[in-house]
């Protein structure tokens, strides 16, 4: 979730990033998977002793006649080895995630590591779905290299394999309105994350997965993804996964989940400037129109943003928060959590006023929405009280006891940042956290805590570096490790290493080699809800979840006004 950038310049292909289809015998050495198609040869890592399968397609290429439809399986069968030795391009998205990335239309490929030496061993698998506001990111981000979990899990003696997927975004993956609707292909961003799923059902044990033992892991919107996939069709089990883990995201929307008919002005308008006002079908022109054509079209702020996951009776059949108060989700356990000050990256500035926060306050849900006055006056009341914990960044973090960071931000931006943090993911989580908790589904909460290099907060986003323990800082412009004591690194390790555990044993205690000083991570329970603190200034710690209750409560018990 990042500022929109426009690809005014980048030469995006429409079809080429298919990895290279000539059939041929396996290098001598190449790892080798028989899949349900065909067989396919990948890398072998002598540094990291791993095995790379890179740019496998887990669906047909969505162009032509499948733009903006649903994913349709792979349908072509061969004899001999293909290469899958090569990342596949990213799919078109129109934000900053994509600079130094080719894209493409046809982007619906999967990249799976695993470590060597456990051919005759059924692993679990770790499957990773990226972030960007579902308008932008892509799976072959460097920041998102699986190589050092996988490292880490056989390090502690608990080795899991681990896969990314893609998805279509922007546009591609969730136009929306009355004809698209009509057609069943809302949504389907999210539904070329659920065909992966089923790919690696059907072809998982091929790579040594144990298929019964797969874990979705996202953040951002790559954590909101696993949420919808918890709560798709009506919570319905289709036993695609055992576990999932959330970082900043939940299966109560962080945005408004609209509906097509809310979409429809938006789509008209497309047809028109892309010249397909007056087709009998709007969708049908649109899906004929050369890729550098309907881009063009695409590439302004008016078209290429706002497309979101939506309320479609089917894939999203209602709003989550409806879905978990009546027990419809898959009941399995999660890690979820989010950032001390999430806040400090969706709040706006210049918050000069208690007015100033209310305006935002009647348009926090969207443009379209306001929450009712009754509840407008409650959460002003609560976030402008001046208690030291509904103001982010805390005082403590600050330094000082300070009620502005300068004239840019204004008086009471503290406030609105403590809101904004606690609307976009923390009351999600807690109530989520709540609602597994009562269904006796285990949950482990967290809350990240420490700050990279690179940020002056604990912000969106801060804690991704240290689950993938990234000590590196690959694909950073800033290393968040750099210049950092061994704190963090070792809090990296205990992070990272939890994570694998949870994917190994759906608990994320108990790993060999863990330091004794290091606590362990609580079940999320009824009477007494605990986090994590995950910090690198003290040593990591159990913390009541219990701070900003009443805010929070405020959020959480009026969802349906925020539409979700």
């Amino acid at each position: 979730m990042h500022s929109s950038w426009s690809l005014l310049s980048l030469a995006i292909s429409a079809a080429s990033a298919a990895p290279s289809l000539s059939r041929r015998a396996a290098p001598a050495g190449a790892p080798v998977v028989n899949l349900k198609n065909g067989s396919y040869y990948g890398v072998h890592n002598s540094q990291y002793n791993q095995d790379f399968f890179l740019g496998i397609p887990f669906a047909q290429p969505p162009v032509d006649e499948l733009r903006f439809a649903n994913p349709e399986s792979v349908n072509s069968t061969w004899t001999g080895a293909l290469p899958a030795t090569n990342y596949a391009f990213e799919c078109v998205g129109y934000g900053g995630d994509q600079i130094g990335y080719q894209q493409s239309e046809d982007c619906l490929y999967l990249n799976v590591v695993r470590p060597a030496g456990y051919e005759n061993v059924s692993l679990p698998m770790l499957v990773w779905i990226h972030g960007g506001g579902f308008y932008m990111g892509g799976a072959v981000d460097r920041r998102y290299n699986q190589t050092f979990l996988v490292e880490n899990s056989v390090k502690i003696g608990k080795p899991i394999m681990a896969a990314s997927v893609a998805y279509r975004l922007g546009p591609f993956g969730f136009l929306n309105g009355d004809e698209v609707a009509g057609a069943g292909q809302t949504n389907i961003g999210l539904k070329d994350q659920r065909k992966a799923l089923q790919w690696l059902q059907e072809n998982g044990a091929a790579f040594g997965a144990d298929t019964s033992k797969i874990t979705i892991h996202g953040e951002s919107a790559g954590a909101a993804s696993v949420g919808f996939q918890l709560t798709a069709f009506n919570g319905r089990d289709d036993k695609l996964f055992r576990g999932a883990i959330m970082e900043s995201g939940n299966p109560i929307s962080y945005g408004a989940l609209n509906t097509s008919g809310e979409y429809q002005p938006k789509f008209a308008a497309l047809g028109q400037a892309a010249g397909c006002g007056n087709s009998t079908s709007t969708l049908d022109c649109l899906r004929a129109l050369p890729f550098t054509v309907l881009n063009n079209v695409l590439n302004t702020t008016q078209f290429n943003s706002g497309w979101n996951p939506a309320l479609d009776g089917d894939f999203i059949a209602r709003y989550g928060s409806e879905q978990l108060a009546d027990g419809a989700f898959v009941h399995v356990p999660i890690i979820d959590g989010a950032n001390s000050d999430e806040g400090v990256s969706f709040s706006p500035y210049g918050i000069n006023s208690t007015a100033d926060l209310e305006k935002y306050l009647n348009t926090t849900s969207s443009t379209q929405w306001a929450l009712s006055p009754d509840v407008v006056e409650g959460l002003l009341r609560v976030y402008t009280s001046g208690q030291p914990d509904y103001l982010i960044p805390s005082t403590q973090e600050l330094g000082q006891n300070v009620t502005s960071l300068g004239p840019a931000f204004g008086p009471y931006y503290r406030a609105s940042a403590a809101y904004f943090g606690d609307e976009v993911f923390i009351a999600n989580r807690r109530k989520t956290c709540e609602i597994w908790a009562a269904n006796n589904v285990s949950a482990y909460s967290y809350r990240f805590n420490a700050i990279p290099t690179g940020s002056s907060y604990v912000a969106h986003f801060q804690e991704v570096a240290f689950v993938f323990n990234n000590l590196n800082g690959l694909g950073y412009a800033v290393d968040p490790f750099a210049n950092k004591s061994s704190a963090f690194t070792e809090l990296s390790d205990f992070m990272s290493k939890s994570w694998v555990t949870f994917v190994h044993d759906l608990n994320p205690n108990g790993y060999a080699g863990k330091n004794s000083s290091l606590p362990n991570w609580p079940v999320y329970s009824v009477d007494a809800p605990q986090n994590m603190v995950f910090d690198a200034n003290v040593t990591s710690y159990a913390e009541p979840d219990t701070w900003r209750a009443e805010g929070i409560k405020l959020i959480s018990d009026n969802n349906v006004q925020y539409h979700r």
